[in-house]
């Protein structure tokens, strides 16, 4: 008597392709690193999305990451900061409103197709010279092959190693 195969050996898993958290972008399909650092670039929170939606979605979620242990005296970790610093892409009038419903003041330029009247005078926008310092925590977290080039499939797996990577920035920034 002879068995018979029913089901090969490829179809016990099911066939949905790529990962958790894998989306598709202008180059190709990607995961979305939103790290938000203090003023020396040191990471306090991150959140990581697929890439597909735009970062004005993903901002509040973000920002709800922060844990900031109050030096001074003991309590609940600090969540809200005063003012975030973004880039363009996050000049959206609803996100403004929300942001300031919770106190925090949002800093990024105007998109040159805005159809409103700006918000926000040059005097707040000075401090938009210090992206800079995102832009090289982004940097230092582009240095990490594991997380650039995406090996697991699984997002857990993945956000495990960001996390380490953001741990090995904070070590060496402290230590020096």
């Amino acid at each position: 008597m002879e068995v018979e195969r029913v089901v090969s050996g490829r179809q016990f898993r099911s066939g949905k392709k790529r990962g958790c958290g894998v989306g598709k972008t202008k180059r190709g399909k990607g995961t979305k690193w939103m790290v938000v650092v203090d003023g020396r670039g040191l990471p306090l929170g991150n959140y990581l999305h697929s890439a597909s939606p735009a970062e004005v979605q993903l901002a509040e979620t973000t920002l709800a990451a922060i844990r900031v242990a109050r030096s001074h005296h003991a309590g609940r970790p600090r969540q809200k900061p005063v003012r975030v610093i973004a880039d363009k892409a996050y000049d959206s009038d609803p996100l403004r409103k929300r942001l300031r419903r919770r106190g925090i003041e949002l800093i990024c330029p105007h998109k040159r197709n805005r159809v409103r009247p700006a918000t926000q005078d040059g005097r707040a926008l000075r401090r938009y010279r210090r992206r800079w310092i995102v832009e090289r925590t982004n940097a230092w977290l582009g240095n990490f092959r594991r997380l650039v080039v995406r090996y697991d499939r699984s997002l857990t797996i993945y956000g495990a190693f960001f996390q380490i990577a953001c741990l090995m920035i904070v070590l060496r920034r402290v230590v020096q």
